[in-house]
């Protein structure tokens, strides 16, 4: 275990220096958000125009591979930046009220490329995962499952691939959001239908613009939430410092925008990315007094593929120790256990089994 160490994550956001920034400030709502202009701008001049040209019949053969290769190395440079940016905006509209418009290019044009369809991340994200907060109406809730387990996540996986579409909407009809509803639905309709014409027209660049991105996509955003909230408090499950987890001091921070900050997000979802780290150090009270499993030098992926493997002395030699709360890593690694077992009784979950290895 160690102690809290300094912070190292990002605070702050570079000022406006040149006429273009300024130019790019009359569109945006807040100043702190240029960074994700300029992001979007570098994707559309590079991932875009590359997934294009793979389209293009008159390119072939090495060349081709050659541009699909960039494509794909490209896809995965941005994936974590851009989805934690649509995250951000999600929460928070980047686009001022008279530039409404532009807030439609990033979640039905440049996510089609990120394998993302149009409409189905905020239906879920938004509409669900944040209302519902990892409870059993969650469909992405974790507490059924033994969240250190192989079998378990693989269980997890296959159910929202095959499944998770359709349980949403069905979800958000009950719930009266018939509007996010119809939107996630045409979503996922409207990607089907445009790469069954495209793989028609030409399979091998769809393949790779569009469905290679689409599986490894969802497979990590199901990665990230079953480790976001795989430390789940049975005796309290709907506590945001009991069912999810804070990672400090990791590059994925500075690359996506603190998105390791995972318990300050649910506390307050609207915050900008740049006062996690704020927020975090003002309530380390808060922290403590809850037992919140904070890992300093582990990212989300990290953490995921230590509990794939049953490593809890690993983990527990990174969990950050506020005000004295653990007395020695032993104690940690029981805490964790714990908070690893399914949740077989809630009084508001719905009968189902769990599984585990």
């Amino acid at each position: 275990m160690r102690v809290l160490p300094a912070i190292q994550d990002p605070t702050s956001v570079a000022q406006p220096s040149n006429a273009f920034d300024r130019f790019l400030l009359q569109f945006i709502r807040d100043p702190r958000d240029l960074p994700f202009i300029y992001l979007t701008l570098r994707i559309s001049f590079t991932l875009i125009p590359l997934g294009i040209l793979l389209f293009i019949p008159a390119i072939s053969g090495a060349f081709w591979w050659a541009i699909a290769a960039a494509y794909l190395i490209t896809y995965f440079i941005y994936k974590g930046p851009f989805g934690l940016m649509g995250h951000c905006a999600a929460h928070r509209p980047l686009f001022k009220r008279e530039y409404r418009w532009m807030s439609y290019y990033m979640p039905t044009v440049m996510a089609l490329f990120f394998g993302m369809t149009p409409e189905t991340y905020v239906g879920h994200h938004i509409g669900m995962h944040h209302p519902e907060n990892n409870m059993p109406e969650d469909l992405s809730t974790t507490m059924p499952y033994q969240r250190d387990s192989v079998r378990g996540f693989l269980h997890y996986l296959t159910t929202f691939l095959f499944t998770g579409v359709f349980t949403l909407v069905g979800y958000l009809f009950r719930k009266n959001r018939q509007k996010m509803a119809l939107r996630a639905m045409s979503g996922e309709i409207s990607f089907a239908v445009m790469c069954g014409l495209l793989l028609w027209l030409n399979a091998p660049a769809t393949i790779v613009v569009f469905l290679i991105p689409f599986v490894f996509t969802r497979i990590i955003s199901m990665i990230g939430n079953w480790t976001q909230h795989a430390f789940v408090d049975s005796t309290d499950p709907a506590n945001a410092y009991k069912n999810s987890i804070t990672c400090i001091n990791v590059k994925y921070n500075r690359l996506c925008w603190n998105d390791g900050y995972h318990i300050s997000h649910h506390c307050r979802p609207a915050m900008h990315w740049s006062e996690h780290p704020h927020f975090f150090m003002k309530t380390l009270d808060k922290y403590a007094s809850n037992k919140a499993i904070i890992f300093d030098g582990l990212d989300f992926g990290q953490v995921f593929f230590l509990l794939m493997r049953k490593r809890h002395d690993r983990l527990a030699k990174h969990v950050v120790n506020l005000n004295g709360t653990f007395q020695n890593e032993q104690e940690i690694i029981e805490l964790m256990k714990y908070r690893l077992q399914p949740i077989h009784e809630w009084s508001e979950a719905p009968a189902k089994k769990a599984v585990t290895v």
